[in-house]
């Protein structure tokens, strides 16, 4: 198998990027072990930037299966969890709009999907809650006195920043649409 890092190193080279055309010609063999690493590596990393560990683990799971689908009993397996906390996990996952739930068909199993753009939904799910923060910290600006006081201005500035980001993540919004095109350009069906 070529790793991402030898692929984009090799795609560096030659100019092209990793998704390329090159990309579409390389056969893809799956190594469980390079799988399980991979998941203990990722789920570090977003347990480094705040994510519960669990939760972590959960995810990068869902991202390395195959067709990112999987229940609860092999999640169970793959991470050696117990199945309480596994779903703790993906209820953590599913509020913060990163995993979805679906029923499989013709058992009463839950199935949890994570979708190719998993991230772009969660950061959608966060500009809603920005926006309530934002909601909030403006009530609290005249009761603490308004911009008079060092309280004031400290909650008029934390608005403020909310308004801009919130700004930029919409403008974001329509550029991904278009770049997400672009990379998807020539992937199977499936991508």
């Amino acid at each position: 198998m070529v790793s991402t890092e030898r692929a984009e190193t090799r795609g560096a080279a030659t100019g092209e990027r990793w998704w390329g055309p090159m990309a579409k010609a390389r056969q893809a063999t799956r190594d469980d072990r390079a799988v399980s690493t991979y998941v203990e590596r990722f789920g570090d990393t977003l347990t480094d930037a705040g994510m519960p560990r669990l939760a972590a683990r959960v995810f990068a799971q869902l991202l390395a299966d195959e067709d990112g689908r999987m229940t609860a009993a092999e999640l169970t397996d793959a991470l050696d969890v117990s199945p309480a906390a596994i779903s703790g996990a993906v209820r953590y996952l599913t509020q913060t709009y990163l995993i979805g739930k679906e029923r499989e068909r013709g058992s009463r199993r839950d199935v949890y999907v994570v979708q190719a753009d998993a991230w772009h939904g969660a950061m959608l799910s966060r500009d809603r809650v920005l926006a309530q923060i934002e909601t909030s910290l403006r009530a609290g600006v005249p009761a603490v006195g308004g911009l008079a006081t060092p309280a004031g201005r400290r909650l008029q500035l934390s608005v403020a920043f909310l308004e801009f980001l919130g700004d930029r993540l919409g403008a974001l919004e329509g550029e991904w649409d278009a770049y997400k095109s672009t990379v998807t350009r020539g992937w199977p069906d499936d991508a």
